[in-house]
């Protein structure tokens, strides 16, 4: 009697946890990063780079900023990325690409850019402020994560979009913030 308790017992929490397991997601999965909707004016004009994640193709950049242009076509973009080496009045540099709209139908917020040398980013808009003047993206596995803004904010703004990056479950303190 003793021995069948301890089997059913057994049998029971195998079966639980297999449950469990089978029920969970895979690990390689994991929740895309929900998008915001967009008007097509989003994309035109300068955007100053106000925070970014640290990578090798922006070291010493500081001042960077965004240029958008429309393309030949609703979902395309012209991109121009920018920014001064080493201080706000240094040599400029820039790369141009050709930005697609993955999702032009729906929310206009998922942006696919080709830059030469067969460089290629994903750029998805997850917040823009209520006033329009600033907005996070990050590619879709958050590992890279930007704010841009219309102009240089004060302390105070800079405060409240760090605050949402982090409340959108980014680890902000991976961010940089170039001089501007």
């Amino acid at each position: 009697m003793r021995h069948d308790r301890k089997a059913k017992s057994l049998f029971l929490s195998i079966t639980l946890a297999l449950t469990a397991l089978l029920a969970a997601p895979p690990l390689s999965a994991r929740a895309e990063p929900q998008v915001v909707r967009l008007s097509p004016d989003h994309y035109t004009g300068t955007w100053l780079e106000i925070a970014r994640r640290p990578m090798w193709l922006t070291d010493g950049c500081v001042a960077g900023y965004t240029t958008y242009r429309p393309g030949l076509t609703e979902r395309r973009v012209m991109v121009e990325d920018g920014c001064r080496m080493g201080t706000p009045k240094g040599e400029l540099k820039t790369i141009r690409g050709i930005g697609t709209l993955q999702d032009a139908e729906t929310t206009r917020a998922k942006l696919k850019v080709r830059y030469a040398f067969l460089i290629s980013m994903d750029y998805w808009v997850l917040y823009k402020s209520p006033d329009r003047s600033w907005f996070i993206s990050a590619d879709p596995e958050m590992k890279n994560l930007w704010i841009y803004a219309r102009h240089v904010p004060s302390r105070q703004q800079l405060a409240k979009m760090t605050a949402k990056a982090a409340e959108l479950g980014y680890d902000v303190r991976q961010l940089e913030f170039p001089e501007q």
